[in-house]
């Protein structure tokens, strides 16, 4: 059965308008899906689907897999963790198709971009008031796309450090530090864009952990894992 010209005619416009749209649009809409996508708040969601709890209002407050995994059981922090990852994954994925299909010579600072926007979208959710988590999982889903080799050297220093301290926060940013070194030495091509996202994400983590980076020097950061001592 031949669909109506109506039909017809409306996926025509809508196929002549998706191969004309500017550059400058292009990086609008990918830029904006990329912060909605990371700005999803999975681990509060999570939580209050399952547990029936505001996150928030638990251990650290932070909507992030760990503070969930301490509040709402191992199996929530994981499932946070993947989520959250993929966050970053699927925005850069996005970036990548949207550059492709539109005929970019070269969509790496559009995937480099978007990534930075989902992580901030993660970091200041839309949904929560603008505050929302570390972007420490969502930054790795990120850099798994962008540069996977190197990021999961990344990952063996969160788990080095991680196994000698216990200490997540610690972890996190070392692993962010060298990340971000490495992804600039091993990554060829060098562009200035791609450079600064490249510095700027592991950046904003490590302020983003400014409270325990005074705790770690205070000596009162908890280990991941460790029960709160009775009164």
């Amino acid at each position: 059965m031949p669909l109506p010209c109506g039909t017809v005619c409306s996926w025509a416009r809508l196929a002549t308008l998706y191969r004309v749209m500017t550059p400058t649009l292009i990086w609008i809409i990918t830029l904006l899906v990329a912060y909605l996508l990371g700005s999803i708040p999975t681990g509060y969601l999570l939580v209050r689907f399952f547990k029936n709890e505001d996150v928030r209002a638990t251990g650290s407050g932070n909507i992030g897999a760990t503070n969930v995994a301490r509040s709402g059981g191992k199996g929530l922090g994981i499932a946070t963790l993947v989520l959250d990852a993929l966050k970053g994954f699927v925005a850069v994925a996005f970036a990548w198709h949207m550059a492709q299909r539109l005929g970019f010579p070269s969509g790496y600072d559009l995937e480099a971009m978007a990534g930075l926007f989902a992580v901030l979208g993660h970091m200041y959710t839309v949904w929560l008031g603008f505050k929302g988590g570390k972007g420490v999982a969502t930054a790795l889903g990120v850099f798994l796309y962008l540069m996977p080799l190197t990021t999961l050297f990344a990952v063996v220093i969160f788990a080095i450090i991680f196994a000698l301290t216990k200490y997540v926060s610690l972890a996190s940013i070392i692993s962010a530090a060298a990340l971000a070194v490495l992804c600039i030495f091993f990554d060829r091509r060098h562009q200035l864009i791609v450079d600064l996202v490249y510095i700027a994400i592991p950046l904003l983590v490590i302020v983003k952990h400014h409270a325990n980076i005074s705790r770690l020097l205070n000596r009162t950061e908890p280990k991941f894992g460790a029960k709160k001592k009775e009164a």
